[in-house]
């Protein structure tokens, strides 16, 4: 469109130039003779319309190129424009997913294991108040029908490593040499401990055995139970009342144990630990 413009920008005004010259050169009166006055008018209308029309056409063509370039600046500014918004937002989601990432590590680094740390150092010193630093230990719970194979488990490695250990002291040999008829009633002798209560039952207690050997026992038995049967538990386990006794851990002392007493008359209402305690071999 250009191009044809400018040829006809081009024709237009030579025709103009041509129609000046004709009427300078003198030939003015030489059309008068041969087409009369009103021809000539006629040529001057027609140089005059395509003059108008040349200059038309010329700010025609100026206008719409400068209105075209001025659309597609504002094109250009407007694309540009988007264009830096939406690099813009893509690096503030980049950067807020980055701050979450390290938000994230350091709460899972860093913050958790605090927290963790200071809970448990808590519940120590809890515990340590209280006298019940055996919550602390691990164990395993007894009674019950789904931890009786746990039990007996236990109760025999107790019972081999009691035997090890009597034997790594070297414990004096007696004197007098037990008839074996002394010896069968130990043999035949059966402990019987109290079927354990349910943990929701009223008067309930819950007794820990911390055993030389560093494990703990746990049992519950009634509060109206005969304070005896501690010690068959103890004998059950592995450690012969001849050999070792049982003691509060706090304050430390020996656990006293009348014949008809309960475990409420000794003391045990709450939840008790007692500590397995060997006795001193007299010389």
């Amino acid at each position: 469109m250009g191009t044809v413009r400018k040829h006809v920008i081009w024709f237009v005004l030579g025709l103009l130039v041509q129609l000046l010259a004709i009427q300078v050169s003198g030939f003015s009166t030489k059309c008068d003779q041969f087409f009369g006055r009103g021809v000539k008018d006629l040529i001057l209308l027609c140089g005059r319309i395509f003059l108008l029309l040349a200059l038309l056409t010329l700010i025609i063509s100026v206008t719409t190129s400068w209105l075209n370039s001025f659309k597609s600046s504002q094109v250009y500014l407007k694309e540009e424009e988007e264009k830096n918004e939406k690099r813009q937002k893509l690096v503030r989601k980049k950067q807020q997913e980055a701050q979450g990432e390290k938000a994230s590590r350091y709460i899972e680094n860093v913050l958790k294991p605090h927290q963790e740390m200071k809970l448990r150092k808590l519940e120590e010193r809890f515990y340590q108040m209280t006298g019940e630093t055996w919550k602390l230990s691990t164990g395993h719970k007894l009674g019950g029908d789904e931890d009786l194979g746990l039990e007996n488990e236990s109760q025999t490695s107790f019972e081999t490593s009691n035997r090890e250990a009597a034997k790594r002291r070297n414990l004096p040999k007696p004197l007098t040499k037990i008839s074996p008829s002394a010896e069968q009633p130990t043999q035949k002798e059966v402990l019987n401990l109290p079927e354990e209560p349910p943990e929701a039952a009223e008067e309930v207690v819950a007794v820990a055995l911390r055993c030389p050997s560093g494990n703990v026992l746990r049992r519950r038995f009634l509060k109206s139970c005969s304070s005896q049967v501690l010690f068959d538990w103890m004998k059950k386990i592995g450690y012969h009342t001849s050999q070792y006794s049982l003691s509060t851990s706090f304050p430390r002392r020996p656990l006293e144990v009348g014949g008809g007493w309960s475990l409420q008359d000794i003391g045990i209402t709450v939840d008790t630990v007692l500590n397995v305690e060997e006795r001193e071999q007299s010389s």
